[in-house]
């Protein structure tokens, strides 16, 4: 599992694999140290998180800091070009380096709080580590649930093979029908810099890129927990239909679910959550969303995007609206609504290449101009499509589970094996242009 794992990275830039074992390789002598001498606990748990932050800092954020320090200098009438004088600062960063650096340290911080022993085995842990499936974009797994499985020999049932296929289907269906369907008019608006002012034409590409995003990741995730499942491991599941939630911290319990976990396990509850005091858990829940923004990259949209969420979820905690919304009749689907503008335009911020795209576009989603509507459908007719399946597989998904009629009509194999067939027909014959998936920069 560990050589095919390294075949699998290093096949698209073999040099990247000494970053990950040497990364691997720290961590790994790190655990050890500190279950053997606990006096030293503290300086091998910090050699662990120097080895990973540093790989990170080098690689995914050391452009941002010099061409950050340009600008500065620009202020003061200096021009040190530091991003074009050294070469070092344009570093190509390696695919999955956040996901694998995270993950290792997570393991090194259980060690340290006495959460975890350490594996003696270095196979156990690598396989961990670089498990092909998961090791580029997750879900972000961890050490206390999958050390456990890799001790034992695990023995793959006809049941899981099904299960795991039928992951992987609907996993390639979310990306290939959906997200790729989707992407061509995202990619247009952004790509061009669309100026476009109507505010109707808006609110369908930041529809289409929610739902793309949403579909593109999901999708991956799914394909990972499916093909671990026919090795005999399990993944936990990595999304939760966020698009249903009902608060902005069920949105949160909901989306990217290993990453939000590691964030609050790792950083918000570390500095104290809101153990100390009131305002002091909304100043760690502002430097855990910052730091989350900063997480997907090295650019000023992403910390603004992190400041969108932070300032709505304090809104949130401070006004209590949810819980009073939820009391009413149509509450909940107020409160749905509400939801989904702060995350819909909070991704504006997330996908728009410049500052002042943001803010034209969010300027054009709250316009009064209606300019073009009429042509939307002529014009935008797949998008449309593929925007109405998007919202119609997750209304299913919610008509299921709150639905006693339909949810035992759809316990049985007959269901399963004709929905299968369904979704693999249309990854064929309804595919859309191929693209890579968005989790693969950060």
């Amino acid at each position: 599992m560990v050589v095919f794992s390294f075949i699998f990275y290093g096949w698209w830039d073999w040099r990247f694999l000494f970053l990950i074992i040497f990364s691997g390789l720290v961590d790994y002598a790190a655990a050890l140290q500190m279950a053997k001498k606990i006096s030293q606990k503290r300086f091998w748990l910090l050699a662990s998180l120097l080895a990973n932050i540093g790989s990170l800092a080098i690689f995914k954020y050391s452009g941002f800091l010099a061409t950050s320090i340009d600008s500065i200098a620009l202020w003061f009438g200096l021009e040190w070009e530091i991003y074009s004088r050294l070469p070092a600062f344009s570093l190509i960063v390696p695919v999955g380096i956040s996901f694998y650096t995270f993950q290792s340290m997570s393991y090194t911080i259980d060690v340290y709080k006495g959460k975890l022993i350490p594996t003696k085995n270095i196979w156990h842990f690598f396989a961990y580590l670089s498990m092909f499936p998961q090791l580029v974009a997750g879900p972000i797994i961890r050490a206390k649930d999958m050390l456990q499985q890799l001790a034992k020999e695990q023995f793959v049932t006809p049941v899981e093979v099904w299960l795991g296929l039928r992951l992987m289907v609907y996993g390639f269906f979310q990306k290939m029908v959906i997200a790729d369907n989707l992407a061509p008019i995202v990619n247009q608006s952004f790509w061009n810099n669309n100026t476009q002012p109507s505010c109707i034409y808006w609110w369908m590409v930041m529809l289409a890129f929610s739902f793309q995003i949403y579909f593109d990741f999901a999708g991956y995730s799914s394909i990972a927990r499916g093909l671990a499942k026919l090795m005999g491991y399990r993944f936990k599941s990595n999304f939760n239909h966020p698009y249903h939630a009902i608060s902005l911290r069920d949105f949160w319990s909901r989306w990217h679910i290993s990453l939000s976990t590691w964030f609050r396990d790792y950083v918000y509850i570390p500095l104290g959550g809101t153990r100390i005091s009131k305002w002091k858990g909304y100043r760690n829940m502002w430097i855990t969303m910052l730091i989350s923004g900063l997480w997907h990259g090295p650019a000023l949209n992403f910390v603004i995007w992190g400041a969108v969420h932070a300032t709505c979820l304090s809104v949130e905690r401070l006004t209590k609206w949810p819980k009073y919304l939820h009391q009413f009749s149509l509450g909940r689907l107020i409160a749905f609504l509400i939801v989904m503008l702060q995350v819909v335009v909070a991704w504006v911020f997330f996908r728009a290449t410049s500052f002042e795209q943001a803010t034209t576009i969010i300027g054009s989603l709250f316009s009064t101009n209606l300019e073009g509507t009429n042509l939307i459908v002529e014009h935008y007719f797949n998008t449309l499509v593929f925007l109405g399946l998007a919202i119609g597989v997750e209304s299913w998904y919610y008509l299921k589970r709150n639905n006693k009629t339909i949810r035992l009509a759809t316990k049985n194999v007959t269901y399963d094996s004709i929905s299968m067939a369904v979704l693999i027909t249309a990854c064929v014959y309804f595919r859309g242009p191929a693209s890579e998936f968005i989790y693969f920069q950060f």
